[in-house]
């Protein structure tokens, strides 16, 4: 969309409060010269059609530059002096050169040019901060979620008949992790100015019954962080022990209250790194910007957790595995609606794996568990020699029956989308208890499937736990169809902060947040102090 160029550029201001900038007073242009301010918006505006559109219906009448609109100019400028509060980028929005582009605008022609680059600065500021300031499908092959639009004429329109003020403030997105985000954003950016969290902690291990100088360094990073009350002692005690048991459970670590690499990783994360993670999660909270189903499954390939949200409330969760972080098998992101389950389900052996990984054994006389087939009839191995073939000749399909070994367990959730990817029970339990859970060849697997299930199927079923036991117990594949079907958005946070005010910050296994900060920081966008 045209509207990025010209004078876009965005002050800090702090506040989430409103603090109405400073307002610009605008001479109506005289009656003699308003042919020459028409002609401008004309011309002006005509380089963009919605923008043309806009000032056609209201017959070039002004939005900005009519002595009425001090407050909507206001607004705006409250807005632009704010931008960066939402990490948006301040290149494009400075309201210093907005406030001295009224000053310079002393005759009817540049008032009507300013009128209209105006407007098309609030299209491109309302775009970016409810939309998000990048293309998602550009910075990373597994970004391929759908990001929400803003007609440009339905912006001005909406505007032009608005309180502007909260017309502004409704432009935010409304996800109330965005708001904790922005808060926290603030209060880390305070902490940054006033020398973040001091030396790092050096140390190959700590635990409890330690002293020394890296207990010390350890003990006064956790009381900057929040985690402790000023302590002079100088032992690694009880209260240190609890402090870092409460770090390892707002990271995502093990909370055992030894301070070993993992711990010692994201102890030694500095500010700045924390504050990238937060302005690379508003931006993906501006890419979700759009209603959420009353029932919906958000899975959260950064924290390995798949959690059922009902109504705005959390109402089930479970440990997931995801895809290993291997260019072919990282779990894409984006959002679908789950249709119908798949009880003792035939898995349906992707040709990637029945090649890469399957035709080897098949080659040793192993994976007799598979089922083989041609054009869709089955085939007997018997005559088969697998020596035959390679990657590119191998000319069958491969399945797997439903049994309790079944690569994917005794149930499926299904989602139907081109990439193939949906959650599953497997008979591989153990990965569920390690850290770093990505080690799936893309699709997500769940530790809870059968609680999961039940908790589905509720909503339909008097006995969802004996409905689904039945239907288990036939041994048969069965395909039950949810009533009402239920989003699911397959989302990648490395930050939020929880309803109870917990910051969280998990590891970029995938190494997405780093390209989506680099991108952002392409477009312009930076911390405050960032620029002089």
């Amino acid at each position: 969309m045209a509207g990025k160029t010209g004078m876009m550029n965005v002050t800090r201001r702090a506040a989430l409060g409103m603090a109405v900038g400073s307002a610009v007073s605008v001479a109506q242009p005289a009656n003699a010269l308003v042919s020459a301010f028409t002609q401008a918006i004309a011309e002006k505006s005509a380089q963009i059609p919605a923008l043309a559109a806009f000032y056609r219906a209201r017959n070039f009448e002004p939005l900005w530059m009519d002595a009425a609109e001090g407050d909507r100019r206001a607004a705006f400028l409250w807005a632009l002096d704010t931008a960066l509060d939402h990490g948006l980028p301040r290149a494009r929005y400075d309201a210093a050169e907005v406030r001295a582009a009224f000053r310079a605008a002393d005759n009817p022609r540049a008032q009507g040019l300013l009128e209209v680059a105006l407007s098309e600065m609030f299209v491109a500021y309302a775009t970016d901060v409810s939309c998000g300031v990048t293309e998602p499908r550009q910075i990373d092959p597994g970004l391929v979620l759908k990001k929400p639009s803003r007609d440009p004429l339905e912006t001005l329109t909406g505007f032009a008949g608005a309180d502007p003020h909260q017309f502004i403030k409704d432009l935010w997105p409304a996800s109330p992790t965005y708001v904790r985000l922005l808060r926290e954003k603030l209060r880390l950016e305070t902490v940054r100015e006033a020398g973040g969290w001091g030396p790092d902690v050096r140390a190959r291990k700590l635990e409890p019954g330690d002293t020394g100088e890296a207990v010390i360094a350890l003990r006064n990073r956790l009381i900057r962080m929040g985690y402790m009350e000023r302590s002079v002692v100088r032992s690694f005690d009880a209260t240190l022990t609890s402090a870092v048991r409460a770090f390892q459970l707002d990271h995502g670590l093990t909370p055992d209250s030894t301070v070993g690499p993992a711990t010692l990783k994201a102890l030694n994360v500095s500010v700045e790194g924390r504050l990238g993670q937060i302005l690379v999660g508003l931006e993906r909270q501006r890419w979700m910007n759009k209603p959420l189903e009353k029932r919906h499954i958000l899975v959260n390939l950064a924290d390995f957790y798949a959690r059922v949200i009902d109504d705005g409330e959390q109402s089930f969760e479970t440990v997931v595995v995801v895809g290993a972080n291997d260019e072919d098998r990282r779990t894409p992101e984006f959002s679908d609606r789950m249709e119908y389950l798949v009880i003792n389900p035939t898995w349906h052996v992707p040709r990637s794996i029945a090649t890469k990984e399957y035709l080897p054994v098949l080659q040793e006389g192993g994976a007799s568990y598979l089922r083989l087939f041609q054009n869709g009839a089955e085939v007997s191995r018997d005559g088969v020699d697998f020596l035959e073939f390679d990657a590119e000749t191998f000319p069958f399909d491969l399945k797997q029956p439903p049994s309790p070994g079944n690569a994917l367990g005794l149930v499926k959730f299904m989602f139907p989308n081109r990439w193939n990817i949906y959650l599953h029970d497997t008979p591989s339990k153990s990965l569920f208890g390690r850290n770093v859970r990505a080690f799936s060849h893309g699709c997500v697997r769940v530790q809870r499937p059968f609680e999961l299930a039940h908790h589905l199927l509720a909503p339909q079923q008097r006995d969802p736990v004996g409905f689904f036991q039945a239907t288990l117990d036939t041994g048969e594949e069965t395909y039950v169809y949810l009533d009402q079907p239920v989003g699911v958005h397959i989302v990648y946070w490395t930050s939020w902060v929880t309803p109870e005010g917990r910051v969280q910050f998990r590891d970029d296994v995938y190494g997405r947040d780093r390209a989506v900060l680099a991108a952002l920081e392409d477009a312009g966008v930076g911390l405050r102090g960032d620029f002089s």
